[in-house]
């Protein structure tokens, strides 16, 4: 298979051999595509360098080979977000997910457009539990695997004043009675449908997304957490202390 300026997004790179690279990019029509990228390390290379770091939006081209494409050429579509602090963990965060979620050469046109939504809010540097708690959601929603957030497990609707674990495969569980430690890993009826609006629920109903999230990620990642999760504390510091941004 040719690949000839196909647009996607750069997700990974790290060195390979003396002068090369292994990359891994989100592309619309292929989904997650590996590339060699050959002898880029050269002083005339400094542009394919450039246009190969992660958060790129680029073109490329290149011919399928076994599991990994041979890079024939890329170009930087655009200037990428210049990120600092907690934005940059939470861009880490993004593209490891994606590494671990998105399948090799299956179409992914949702999910590639909600990375490309997710990019552009981490530069205008919206809030940063927000914008990450809607890109799980459409994540899920682009791999075939997305909640319900309007109905409960058992087909009612969601009661913004109760609490609702995030059930991986039948979607919210209302919380019946707390037993220790439960309520924390809880979801408010409030803020699903927030989520499922797409309206800023307050800062204490965003703040208990995070968790049930989590778990319900965590399931479809086969129980193997994220080290962007181990990075953050498990996130802790994209809680409800940053809403305000």
């Amino acid at each position: 298979m040719r690949y000839t300026a196909e647009p996607a997004f750069v997700l990974h790179a790290r060195p390979w051999r003396e002068t090369s690279l292994l990359v891994e990019v989100l592309s619309a029509e292929h989904g997650r595509v590996g590339l060699v990228a050959r002898g880029v390390q050269g002083p005339k290379r400094h542009l394919l360098r450039a246009a190969l770091q992660p958060l790129q939006s680029i073109r490329f081209d290149g011919v399928q080979k076994g599991e990994l494409a041979q890079l024939a050429a890329a170009e930087a579509v655009d200037a990428a977000p210049l990120l600092q602090g907690d934005a940059a963990l939470a861009a880490f965060y993004v593209n490891e997910l994606c590494l671990r979620l998105a399948p090799r050469h299956v179409p992914q046109p949702e999910l590639h457009a909600a990375y490309a939504q997710v990019r552009e809010r981490l530069r205008a540097c919206e809030p940063l539990a927000w914008t990450l708690r809607r890109f799980e959601r459409d994540l899920l929603e682009a791999l075939g695997v997305g909640l319900a957030f309007g109905l409960d497990a058992e087909g009612a609707d969601i009661d913004p004043a109760a609490r609702y674990r995030l059930d991986p495969e039948q979607g919210p569980r209302r919380l019946r009675s707390e037993r220790a430690g439960e309520r924390r890993e809880t979801a408010t009826g409030q803020a699903l449908l927030a989520l499922g609006a797409d309206i800023l629920p307050g800062p204490d109903d965003l703040a208990s997304l995070r968790l049930p999230l989590r778990a319900v990620l965590l399931h479809h990642l086969g129980g193997r957490g994220l080290k962007s999760w181990e990075m953050l504390g498990e996130l802790g510091r994209l809680g409800a202390a940053d809403t305000g941004r």
